[in-house]
């Protein structure tokens, strides 16, 4: 009995893979969902992961960089896709990001409540993308895509009269970035699924600085600019 279970099984998984493959990578693949990006309008949501990240610049040359420890964090939203010609969809992908930056000062002693400084984010954030999409092959279509967003920090802390001396970071709450990033539509059967990586790179300065009446701070006194990047890990379903 458990080895007709076996076989039912190995049958049952051949003919399951057989059929993937032919959907998928034959030379005469079975074409599905051949209309859907024809529409002038559809719509999708996605889920992915992030990883945040602080570029630094200063006004003079530190003896020892601010050292970010990043940490894996997570993303939801919807998308809306305008059809503008063939190769060319407009996007805007609304979604909630969450992610976690630990910020450390090598010069500031070995106290952790003056060299560490936590940044939570919970970031709403808005790309308005340009998607160039390849010649669909099969039921495989790779794509480019690149925009602008701005995000809102729901976490930034802006409106905190406290700053570093009573060991609360500030940043501010609007910020503006481009992005730049890569992808698949794979269509099944029933939906389309596309994976695709990205890169956001922070335009704007987002560090409050501390309040100069508490005296110079050796938190943020010799930051010039602080700007976020990430890498954006999205797996969208239309």
């Amino acid at each position: 009995m458990k080895k007709a279970v076996i076989l039912i099984l190995l049958v049952l998984t051949t003919k399951g893979y057989s059929q993937f493959a032919k959907n998928m990578f034959s030379k005469d693949p079975i074409i599905n969902l051949e209309n859907w990006q024809k529409q002038r309008l559809y719509f999708g949501y996605y889920l992915g992961f992030n990883s945040f990240d602080f570029k630094f610049d200063y006004k003079t040359p530190p003896k020892a960089d601010i050292q970010v420890k990043k940490t894996t964090g997570f993303n939801v939203g919807v998308v809306a896709d305008l059809r503008l010609q063939e190769y060319l969809n407009l996007r805007f992908e609304p979604g909630l990001y969450y992610t976690k930056r630990d910020l450390y000062y090598p010069e500031m002693g070995n106290l952790e409540r003056d060299y560490l400084r936590e940044v939570n984010s919970t970031y709403i954030h808005f790309p308005l993308l340009l998607k160039f999409s390849a010649l669909r092959t099969g039921n495989i279509r790779p794509y480019l895509v690149g925009g602008m967003s701005t995000t809102l920090n729901l976490s930034s802390n802006a409106k905190s009269k406290d700053d570093n001396f009573q060991q609360k970071f500030r940043v501010k709450q609007w910020t503006g970035a481009y992005e730049l990033g890569l992808g698949i539509d794979i269509f099944t059967e029933y939906f389309i699924f596309s994976p695709s990586v990205r890169g956001m790179f922070g335009i704007s300065d987002e560090l409050i600085r501390d309040n100069p009446a508490n005296g110079p701070s050796p938190w943020t006194d010799n930051i010039d600019s602080m700007k976020s990047r990430a890498i954006l890990i999205n797996f969208t379903f239309h």
